[in-house]
């Protein structure tokens, strides 16, 4: 079975790797990310993950395509990707000393073209962060292209002062999630 990862995300090949997947191809999918109004964060993860799932089995028929969204959710309000060092920095002091939610939406489109979506719901607490923390933060540059303005797996790691959920969820994909919907299908990653 031919495997498709419609991403541009070097962390879920990472990731797809730990449990033994690599993706026969890999190929980003270019779709309008903009939230709707009044959208959710959990609700913005899901759409994501379909529409990047469905525009790039358009041209993998008879494939397995997994599609995946991460959106950080502070109440009502989603945090993408940074746009630059002004937008982390209000990111970051956002999530200073609060909980906030990172929502993982994944979709695998399967060989006859039906959906499989599943929705990852992780809780995340920062510590308070010093402006010092914060400043060293953005100078690493580690905040680029990441949801939230930072990658847990990396410097943002030692931020993280509890977590309620999926690990691989907050990093990109939830393995957990992933693996059971392929094993489903027939696809076979871990054997055991």
């Amino acid at each position: 079975m031919r495997l498709v990862l419609a991403s541009a995300s070097p962390r879920r090949v990472d990731l797809l790797a730990q449990i033994g997947i690599t993706a026969d191809q890999v190929e980003p999918a270019h779709i309008d990310e903009t939230p709707l109004k009044n959208e959710l964060p959990r609700q913005l993860a899901l759409r994501l993950a379909v529409g990047k799932a469905q525009a790039v089995s358009a041209h993998h028929e008879g494939s397995l395509v997994v599609g995946a969204d991460t959106v950080v959710g502070v109440g009502r309000r989603s945090l993408p990707k940074a746009a630059d060092a002004d937008d982390a920095r209000r990111y970051l002091s956002l999530l200073s000393g609060r909980r906030h939610h990172v929502y993982g939406g994944l979709c695998i489109v399967d060989t006859k073209g039906t959906l499989h979506t599943r929705l990852i719901d992780t809780a995340v607490k920062f510590k308070r962060l010093s402006v010092e923390e914060i400043d060293d933060y953005i100078a690493s540059g580690e905040w680029e292209g990441k949801a939230g303005a930072y990658a847990i797996q990396g410097r943002g790691g030692a931020f993280v002062e509890k977590i309620i959920g999926s690990y691989t969820n907050v990093v990109g994909l939830s393995l957990y999630e992933t693996n059971n919907i392929l094993n489903g299908l027939g696809y076979r990653s871990v054997k055991g």
